[in-house]
């Protein structure tokens, strides 16, 4: 009996692989668990259709997330923050803040697990920080720290 692999099976194979297993083991196994679907043509053309149409939508999802990491590398975010008598800020900037700012500034909604900050922003004055976009992608945001 031939099955289409839905989900990796341990010690069979791949998600998206065609194996030839024995009649009961692909009946009451893995068809029966959802673990696979018998390898009929049409079931077979369905999956390549799916496939397709998936690495399609990535691909697109990509090329906006690329035109996004460009839109962001040559923005430029203020935050405007109190400072104590010694001139650094109260606390440090937070992610969320930097994510309500660009938001705010230019319209563009980034979730804040997304802003890797390797250090906390502290002081005022000119800052980077990296955005993890998704696929790779990553873009440099420039962030303003203007003490008040």
């Amino acid at each position: 009996m031939k099955v289409l692999l839905i989900k990796d099976v341990k010690s069979l194979g791949k998600a998206g692989e065609i194996k030839e297993v024995k009649d009961g083991y692909g009946k009451n196994f893995l068809i029966g668990k959802g673990f696979a679907k018998h390898a009929t043509a049409e079931v077979i053309a369905a999956h390549k259709a799916e496939q397709e149409l998936k690495a399609e939508n990535e691909a697109k999802e990509i090329k906006a997330l690329k035109s996004l990491a460009d839109k962001l590398d040559k923005l430029k975010i203020e935050i405007h923050k109190k400072l104590g008598e010694t001139g650094h800020l109260f606390g440090s900037v937070t992610k969320d803040e930097v994510a309500h700012a660009l938001l705010e500034q230019h319209k563009i909604e980034i979730d804040k697990k997304h802003i890797d900050s390797k250090t906390h922003i502290k002081m005022v004055g000119s800052h980077e920080l990296d955005l993890k976009l998704g696929h790779g992608i990553h873009a440099t945001l420039h962030v303003e720290v203007i003490g008040e």
